[in-house]
């Protein structure tokens, strides 16, 4: 099994889940799309992914303002409303006959292309719209075990050609950066940002714990992360002092506690980077902390819902 932040449980109802294209609904092996797809082609799309907890897609709104926000940046008009694409994520649900511990993926391309290319004018449909909806609970042993990370020489981008906040397709240099980190016995990428600086990994984001304080980048070379948005703002109601700044490899190989956060996993503990053991090597007593604050949010989530 793959040791990391996306570690799921196994669970065979996802052979018969189906899968939302455009407006219909289709059995897994049989959900396709073109080949002249501009996701397929070039990249060209946003995507987004949230969790269904007890019947609730939990901080529904910011990931739909995600959506919204990246699919502007990238100049490619939605053709439907934010009430249209929850309808059809709720459709793909019940189909599935889904209620807890849910995984959904939103993608949303530019469109077909008339031809192979990168031109947005050559597009001669509407968005592609995929939702895919899988029963998927992050493998327990990921917390218990925490997780490796290696220092990519991948850097994260500067927003002048392809800034991280953005949920996009195009992922290359971040999958560049994770199989160096697998290569090296890793689990995971940590990557830097332009400057040396300590930015993110390759698919969470990055936090240490020093001397009672949580440290995280400064937001201007990471993803633009909902759980780290959560995660600073649990600090903020708690009196926790959060700290986002520049920090080097040096602050981080001696830090008392180092985690990573994301939609899928939540708050994972990371125990080893670059062959050097992180605190005491384990699931720390102020990450446990935080991870349950973060529990308790999505909880209070559920609540505000009337579920």
């Amino acid at each position: 099994m793959v040791h990391g932040t996306h570690n799921a449980l196994n669970d065979p109802r996802n052979e018969n889940i189906k899968i939302y294209i455009n407006g219909k609904l289709h059995p897994r092996n049989d959900a396709k799309i073109s080949v002249f797809d501009s996701g397929y082609l070039v990249g060209d799309g946003v995507w987004e992914a949230m969790r269904l907890h007890h019947g609730v897609l939990v901080f529904l709104d910011k990931h739909l303002d995600r959506l919204w926000q990246g699919a502007a940046a990238i100049g490619m008009p939605l053709k439907f409303t934010r009430k249209e694409l929850i309808g059809n994520i709720w459709k793909t649900l019940r189909a599935n006959n889904m209620h807890d511990g849910v995984h959904v993926r939103i993608m949303v391309t530019r469109g077909i292309k008339k031809t192979p290319s990168q031109d947005p004018r050559l597009t001669i449909s509407g968005p592609n719209v995929v939702i895919i909806a899988e029963h998927k609970k992050a493998a327990p042993e990921s917390k218990e075990k925490g997780i490796v990370l290696f220092t990519s020489t991948y850097r994260r981008g500067s927003p002048d050609y392809l800034d991280p906040r953005l949920n996009c397709h195009s992922k290359l240099h971040e999958v560049q950066a994770l199989i160096q980190a697998i290569e090296a016995g890793a689990d995971e990428a940590l990557m830097l940002d332009i400057h040396g600086f300590v930015s993110t990994c390759n698919a969470t984001n990055f936090f240490i714990i020093k001397n009672n304080e949580v440290w995280t980048s400064t937001g201007q070379y990471c993803m633009n992360g909902i759980t780290r948005e959560n995660v600073i703002l649990i600090c903020e109601q708690n009196n926790i002092i959060c700290r986002q700044k520049n920090f080097s490899l040096v602050d981080v190989y001696s830090a008392d506690e180092a985690f990573v956060t994301g939609t899928f996993g939540g708050l994972t503990p990371v125990i080893k980077i670059d062959g050097r053991i992180i605190g005491d090597g384990k699931y720390g007593a102020f990450t446990k902390m935080l991870s349950a604050l973060y529990e308790g949010l999505i909880r209070s989530e559920i609540e505000k819902s009337g579920n």
